[in-house]
């Protein structure tokens, strides 16, 4: 989203639509497990203890739509695995420019000047700084090495476990607080208008490879295990791949919520499947935005 605003008014608009989805996600959990069935309003108000009035006006205050049309865009962007058109499909979209002007697509990848021994030292010589602030998925946990976001990692009330997750990658870094900085890469990330977000991957060069892989699924699509294997030039190593999707430490900007099994099962997600399906269905919705503008 482009920065049209200040950037207080955007740290406030962030705030808003994080406490928003606090208050959806139990709601969004729900939906994970049930957008094949299509339920109802009063079904899904009814699940979470809302009346469907106070139901409908919190959902689409945080997702911009209804709830059906929400479920129903987590249903298209799942539909399309059932056509196993393969690789050169999600190539032609990317290509042909389908995805559109979306922050996750307008990342810089940086790949930290670390050596695979800098790595098993477990960040022995690097600095990060660290902070907490609000994202549209709930309370983020922003990190960040000297040259672009490191980590980005969601809270689901349990602060200090999510702090843990994210800190025993690199426990060896010099790590350093700022919820100023955090604030500011939010902001960034989320309405940096045309000024690209420096994003740096910090990993083995199998997972490296596999963090750049996922990059080329466009918003609103997804892809199979086996299919980020083969772009990431080892298409039998399956276990290998989801070994590495599952340890990006960059959540939602390096998309490993956009891999699915090959069935077109939601399977998990480091995050939540709640907030994966979230993610899913709001890049559907802008997806199809875009291309009905």
């Amino acid at each position: 989203m482009a920065l049209d605003i200040s950037p207080s008014q955007a740290f406030a608009h962030l705030t808003e639509r994080s406490a928003d989805y606090d208050r959806m996600a139990k709601a969004l959990a729900w939906l994970a497990d049930r957008w094949q069935e299509r339920p109802s309003l009063d079904e899904a108000a009814q699940a979470v203890g809302l009346s469907p009035f106070h139901f409908q006006r919190v959902f689409s205050r945080w997702a911009g739509v209804s709830p059906k049309t929400f479920v129903a865009a987590i249903a298209h962007a799942e539909a399309r695995r059932s056509l196993e058109e393969g690789a050169s499909v999600l190539d032609a979209a990317y290509d042909a420019g389908l995805s559109g002007p979306s922050r996750l697509h307008d990342l810089f990848i940086a790949q930290e000047a670390v050596t695979p021994g800098d790595v098993r030292r477990r960040g022995e010589g690097i600095s990060l700084t660290w902070g907490w602030a609000p994202t549209p998925y709930g309370k983020g946990l922003f990190v960040m090495a000297p040259r672009g976001l490191a980590g980005l990692a969601f809270s689901d009330g349990d602060d200090a476990a999510t702090y843990d997750d994210m800190h025993r990658r690199f426990p060896a870094a010099d790590w350093r607080r700022d919820d100023e900085a955090a604030a500011r890469t939010a902001i960034h990330a989320f309405h940096g208008g045309d000024q690209p977000l420096p994003v740096v991957l910090i990993g083995s060069p199998f997972n490296v490879q596999v963090w750049k892989a996922l990059l080329r699924i466009p918003p609103g699509q997804t892809s199979t295990y086996g299919e980020i294997a083969a772009w990431a030039g080892k298409p039998r190593a399956y276990q290998a791949t989801g070994g590495a999707i599952g340890a990006n430490p960059i959540s939602l900007l390096i998309p490993c919520h956009r891999a699915i099994a090959k069935d077109g099962r939601l399977t998990g997600y480091h995050w939540g499947l709640g907030r994966k399906a979230a993610i899913l269905g709001m890049e559907a919705v802008e997806a199809g935005a875009r291309l009905s503008a």
